[in-house]
């Protein structure tokens, strides 16, 4: 009974569903299905995009725990040999350090000579020169301009004395009234333009070789000038900027150096390498004068001001700020003290820098220099 009360209620909604489904127009039965095949390519879209988005996450795990197996399952081989590694180590940084150690020893303090790099007591000329331009300037000044002036002095003292004697008024009652020479004037305009001209030639050579730009390979050192002392830098070398004060006449005294002239800190440059130095002011203008070098730049605040030349002769050379800069003008010595090339690298690499050009090259060729060949044991 149960069962035959419930089959017309089952077709009742079944025939409703269908009653229903065909009262729907053909159109929109076609949308219907339409949109639910959009629906399922759209969960299929987002499942896909999720399994390649966690795929690299989960190759990457499965390659670290591979990773971590293979570190686990080490042959006991590897083990055995990190002791003979660790032994040898410390014999390998005590190799390298020895190289090290032998970089940073710095030469020793120079000592000043007498007479070279410092003014004497009665010099009446131009200190004794160590570039080619201070030696061409040494020779303008003792050879051509000195005799020039002294020449010109004695002649026009000499008539200076003729015309006070031959022209005086108890010799001349009744002076003459000459107004005119062409002879003598011709010579005083001539002779004037002639002497000019033979000190013109050398001296734009001079003034050209003063301001030639410094070679590529240059050491290059820059030089700042303050109140009142002086801070070198060389950047190429990187060699970070350094003081240069006056030293107590106590250390000057002990280390045979002229006080007022003696540094504690010297600007060291090398023999025979060009060398450009880049001058400014931090404060006021200075100047940086060397005179025995033939240098002098003023230091100018906001401006950087280049002097290159070339040292010939190891040394110390003193000089002194040559431009009124305040209070403690007179106390701003300078000490350049120039070494031997290898020398001159042995001292960057003891500040901690490093070498270039030239030096890097001379470094290079002594490190790979084949060692000397020993004589064969002569047979008994």
């Amino acid at each position: 009974m149960r069962r035959g009360k419930s089959l017309p209620i089952s077709r009742g909604r079944t025939d409703r569903a269908e009653e229903a489904y065909l009262s729907v127009p053909p159109s929109q039965r076609r949308q219907g299905v339409r949109g639910k095949k959009t629906l399922m390519n759209k969960v299929k879209s987002l499942l896909f995009a999720g399994l390649l988005a966690f795929a690299p996450a989960v190759a990457l795990t499965d390659h670290a725990m591979a990773q971590e197996n293979a570190a686990a399952s080490a042959p006991v081989a590897t083990t055995a040999a990190a002791p003979a590694e660790s032994a040898a180590a410390p014999a390998a940084n005590v190799a390298e350090a020895a190289p090290a150690a032998a970089k940073v020893a710095a030469p020793p303090r120079m000592k000043p000579t007498l007479g070279i790099g410092m003014p004497m007591p009665g010099e009446y000329t131009l200190q004794e020169q160590f570039t080619s331009t201070g030696h061409t300037a040494r020779w303008m000044h003792d050879k051509l301009l000195l005799p020039i002036i002294f020449a010109i002095s004695i002649f026009v003292l000499i008539l200076m004395l003729y015309a006070m004697i031959k022209f005086r008024a108890s010799a001349n009652p009744m002076p003459s009234k000459t107004a005119h020479n062409t002879v003598i004037e011709v010579i005083w305009t001539v002779v004037p333009v002639l002497i000019l001209l033979a000190i013109a030639v050398p001296s734009i050579g001079l003034l050209a070789d003063q301001y030639k730009p410094a070679p590529k390979d240059a050491v290059v050192v820059k030089v700042t000038g303050y109140q009142w002392y002086w801070g070198y830098e060389y950047p190429d070398n990187a060699i970070p900027e350094f003081v240069s004060n006056l030293q107590t006449p106590e250390k000057a005294k002990e280390n045979g150096e002229p006080y007022l002239l003696s540094p504690d800190n010297r600007l060291v440059l090398p023999v025979g390498r060009p060398i450009k130095l880049i001058i400014t002011g931090a404060d006021v203008i200075h100047s940086f004068a060397v005179p025995s070098l033939w240098v002098k730049m003023d230091a100018v605040p906001g401006r950087l001001n280049e002097k290159s030349f070339t040292i010939e002769k190891p040394g110390v050379y003193y000089g002194q700020c040559s431009e009124l800069c305040g209070a403690r003008h007179g106390f701003m010595p300078i000490a350049i003290e120039a070494l031997p090339p290898a020398q001159f690298d042995q001292w960057v690499l003891s500040q901690g820098g490093t070498l270039k050009g030239k030096g890097a090259a001379t470094s290079a060729q002594a490190e790979t220099a084949p060692a000397p060949a020993t004589a064969a044991p002569a047979k008994i």
